[in-house]
């Protein structure tokens, strides 16, 4: 019982007297029921009630290790310890162990914090340790989150749909104008690069971007993406205003190579900070790095070759042809092609066939080889002799290969032995292989003259070559390749002052360029007939449009420190447009994609030219109507500016007409003839043409 102070009676002691007063009850009435939850009354601090995995997000699971005795335990964990220090510090490792002694197969990895364990499951999981063993790492806690998955599937609750960027609106534009980009200086900060779309009758500016990339620009393959260069990796763009779709983060970055369908892109850069170089193999959609290869930083980094399907990326080194599946990036059949002396390689354009050439070696002659892949079967090969070296070139269409044979010209005089060799010099055969028909047959072309440049015609039949070397110029021979026959030479033209070849992408035209004089060449090739000739002094850049009407010359900033500008062509060779621009550096043409028609259609298409003819004529007609409207309007603006201002300045002549009689003591001098008396009359009498006449 309390007791409660009374405060009116205090006895006679001195003590306070108090009175007793009952208790306050707090207990439930026996009807009562608890519905409230622990959770809903104490939720903060069950939160921070301790549980069994605490701590376990640090932990990683490493499967898939090798499973060893006692006595090599000690090399295996060095060997795990080093390759997972590289995400972070490690706390403990532990290797669960048979009776006999022997590791299980996998070990528990613990760090120092989660961010690290989350580092080493996406750098380590799918690392290939050795050919037999594929670690696979883990998240400790992931096992939990896998174990609750509840038996009773339930279907997701629909998220509301986010549009993404439109990648492929360069498409749909209404009149089918192909897009280009300039890259200009900026004098050390980010060059700024301009998008320009090749309307008619001027291209049109559709969009800029200042300080885009700290090097150049690269369009993807397709024309989906561009990418720009950064001293941290690369990122790139797209949609209808650039937006940036992703990065890649790799240091020093210098070149790239997207696979042909876009699924992959490959960057060429630094290791890291203690040297060496690197080339990593890029998720474009996700980010992710795939597969990454470290080399010697004395040596040039590997060069990568894509499959046409993007099924296979494949490198050469160490004789062999070391070949990867992009499914999973490991090797194919776990092992590489090995190839003594090969010294090149290149994929069809169209097929998964691999041509490589083998290096000529004492008594066992050069060769060039067609490997069918995933097979690894040889489909053809053609001993070579006397070779110096090789250059593989594809047909884009893939029905053709040529294979540049540089070769030594020798006799022997008397003797034996190799001692009595004399090599006279070079010359020069193309193999051409027939890859569509029986066997695929080889026609050779021997020419004894130099070499300057070769190129394949991209849709057709034809190859164009450089050579010889003369005080007059150099000669082009275009050569015809038909199945079932020889190669033959349909025409040669000489005395040209031509250095590179540039095919139109739809074959039938091409430009014999000089680039160091700037000079330029616009030939037919049906009849071959030349359309037109010019000049872009100090021009080195030369590129045609996606679809062969136009051509584009640059001088860059690279090259020139003044005078830098771009021309645009007719494929007839007529220049459109001369634009100048201080420090300009490159212009590149938006690729586009195939077209989906079917070749059955497109035939029907060209076909039917004629029918089109009226509504493209009738459109241009349209449009220039329309040039023709806001010329006409512009000038009329021009002129009503004019008049007004001539206006303005005539109401002010006259006002002042006071004071310049003022100053001219009231003689009017506005009318020459209001002072007779200062008229004076003079005349001038000139030879208007003098004759003579011989008389008889």
């Amino acid at each position: 019982m309390a007791r409660k102070r009374n405060e009116e009676y205090i006895g006679e002691d001195g003590d306070e007297e108090f009175e007793e007063e009952p208790f306050e009850t707090y207990e439930d009435p026996p009807d009562f029921v608890d519905d409230i939850t622990d959770e809903e009354l104490l939720g903060d601090f069950l939160k921070k009630k301790p549980c069994e995995t605490d701590g376990m997000e640090n932990v990683v699971v490493v499967d898939e290790i090798p499973k060893v005795e006692p006595a090599r335990q000690e090399k295996l964990e060095t060997v795990i310890k080093k390759l997972f220090s590289a995400a972070g510090e490690i706390v403990n490792v532990y290797y669960p162990k048979e009776e006999n002694g022997y590791t299980k197969g996998y070990c528990f990895i613990e760090y120092k914090t989660p961010a690290q364990a989350e580092e080493a499951v996406k750098v380590h999981s799918n690392y290939r340790l050795d050919k037999t063993h594929t670690l696979l790492v883990n998240v400790f806690t992931d096992f939990q989150k896998y174990s609750d998955i509840p038996i009773e599937w339930t279907p997701p609750t629909p998220q509301p749909y986010n549009p993404t960027v439109n990648l492929y609106s360069f498409l749909t534009e209404p009149d089918a104008y192909d897009q280009y980009c300039v890259v200009i200086d900026n004098g050390g900060i980010p060059s700024t690069v301009q998008f320009w779309e090749n309307s008619l009758p001027d291209p049109s500016e559709f969009h800029r971007k200042d300080g885009f990339t700290e090097k150049t620009v690269k369009w993807s393959p397709l024309g989906t993406y561009i990418v720009a260069f950064h001293k941290q990796g690369v990122a790139i763009w797209g949609g209808p205003e650039f937006q940036r779709i992703n990065k890649f983060a790799h240091l020093g970055t210098s070149y790239v190579d997207f696979s042909p369908k876009e699924n992959f892109i490959v960057t060429y850069g630094f290791a890291g900070p203690n040297g060496g170089n690197k080339v990593i193999i890029w998720d474009i959609r996700t980010g992710q790095e795939k597969r990454g290869f470290v080399t010697d930083p004395h040596l040039p980094p590997s060069v990568f070759r894509w499959s046409h399907d993007d099924k296979y990326i494949a490198s050469m080194g160490d004789g062999a042809i070391h070949i990867y599946e992009t499914d999973t990036f490991f090797l194919l059949d776990k092992k590489s092609l090995k190839i003594p002396g090969i010294r090149g390689f290149a994929w069809s354009p169209t097929d998964n066939i691999i041509a490589y050439w083998v290096a000529e070696q004492t008594d066992v002659p050069a060769k060039v080889t067609l490997m069918d892949i995933p097979r690894k079967r040889e489909i053809r090969t053609k001993n070579l002799f006397n070779v110096a070296d090789c250059k593989i070139h594809w047909q884009k269409c893939g029905d053709y290969l040529c294979v540049k044979v540089d070769r030594f010209s020798k006799s022997k005089k008397g003797g034996q032995g190799d001692q009595d060799v004399k090599f006279l010099g070079m010359f020069y055969n193309f193999e051409i292989f027939h890859m569509r028909e029986k066997d695929i047959p080889v026609d050779s072309v021997e020419i004894k003259e130099p070499i300057g440049a070769f190129a394949w015609e991209p849709v057709g039949d034809k190859f164009a070559i450089i050579h010889g070397e003369g005080a007059g110029g150099s000669n082009v021979s275009f050569y015809e390749t038909k199945k079932g026959q020889k190669v033959s030479l349909v025409k040669k033209m000489e005395r040209k002052a031509a250095n590179c070849l540039f095919w139109s992408p739809q074959g039938g035209f091409i430009v014999l360029a000089n680039i160091s004089q700037g000079v330029f060449e616009f030939v037919d090739t049906h009849d071959f007939t030349v359309m037109g000739m010019g000049d872009h002094h100090g021009a080195f850049q030369c590129e045609w449009d996606p679809t062969g009407r136009y051509v584009a010359t640059g001088v860059s900033a690279y090259k020139v420190k003044d005078d830098n500008s771009y021309y645009i062509w007719t494929f007839q060779g007529r220049i459109l447009r001369r634009v100048n621009i201080k420090n300009f550096l490159q212009l590149f043409w938006r690729p586009r994609p195939p077209t989906l028609l079917s070749e059955t259609k497109q035939s029907e298409i060209k076909k039917n030219l004629k029918k089109y003819y009226p509504q493209f004529e009738a459109k241009d007609r349209l449009r220039q109507t329309r040039a023709s409207k806001e010329l006409l309007e512009k000038r009329a603006k021009l002129r009503e500016e004019f008049m007004e201002y001539r206006q303005k300045r005539m109401q002010d002549y006259e006002k002042m007409k006071i004071k310049r009689l003022e100053l001219r003591n009231q003689i009017d001098t506005d009318n020459l003839e209001a002072d007779q008396n200062n008229l004076e009359e003079e005349t001038v009498e000139c030879l208007v043409k003098e004759e003579t006449i011989l008389l008889e």
